[in-house]
């Protein structure tokens, strides 16, 4: 892809178009996210409008799908047709509908999340290994499991004591065992348990859900975005 349509566009031109900094346009232009500008005698840069719609597309592409990947999908946009853009591309929606379809099984969970009387616990509540599994209904080596993906943190006297599970340490244990069950995968809900701590009280879940969910939404339409810079990318090269 080397075209130059409507070229004499300097440096700054660039920057003020994609809304960066002429920093910024350079460092874009040796990752490969923007083609190699030409040059005049003098040695100064000298761009086109493909270079525009290349940093709009790559400023676009990484609000949805992240920066390393968006960079990917540019230095394959330049090669096109003889490369995987489409299947990059593809490859971003399919991420963003996983994370749409485990965040409904969240939000179905977080019903029956609700119902459980976490709210007021007392010191004394804390349980161990084999109560919790059995209040919970599942095995002593689930929550053993939990724990070592980083889902549980139960407190230990010593690196070989037993478990003790705190109030606090119950209540991540039954979210996560509603997750679990309602579908919820390990690396998903390994994101997700920092953000359902902070919350107090049940009902503040469901804002955490609703925080996630619309930031889905963010990323899908900056993936739209980034798709409708990148038709306009090859439309004019």
């Amino acid at each position: 892809m080397t075209s130059r349509k409507s070229p004499g566009l300097r440096t700054v031109d660039v920057a003020r178009r994609a809304g960066c900094s002429v920093q910024q346009v350079r460092n874009l232009e040796r990752d490969g996210v923007l083609p190699p500008a030409t040059r005049t005698a003098a040695g100064y840069r000298t761009y086109a409008q493909a270079h525009v719609h290349s940093a709009l597309a790559y400023r676009a592409l990484a609000a949805g799908a992240g920066p390393v990947e968006a960079k990917r999908i540019m230095r394959a946009a330049h090669a096109y047709p003889g490369s995987d853009l489409l299947a990059l591309i593809d490859a971003a929606h399919a991420r963003l509908d996983t994370e749409r379809r485990e965040l409904e099984l969240a939000k179905r969970a977080a019903g029956a999340i609700t119902v459980e009387p976490m709210d007021d616990v007392r010191p004394a509540d804390s349980m161990s290994v084999a109560e919790l599994a059995g209040a919970l209904g599942v095995r002593p080596s689930t929550l053993r499991h939990w724990e070592s993906e980083g889902l549980l943190a139960p407190r230990r006297g010593t690196p070989r004591g037993a478990r003790e599970y705190t109030p606090s340490d119950v209540r991540d244990a039954r979210v996560v065992n509603q997750l679990r069950r309602a579908g919820y995968r390990i690396a998903p809900l390994r994101a997700l348990m920092p953000e359902l701590r902070r919350a107090n009280r049940w009902h503040e879940i469901s804002s955490v859900l609703a925080a996630r969910d619309a930031s889905i939404d963010a990323r899908s339409r900056a993936l739209l975005d980034g798709a409708a810079a990148l038709g306009m990318l090859l439309a004019s090269t």
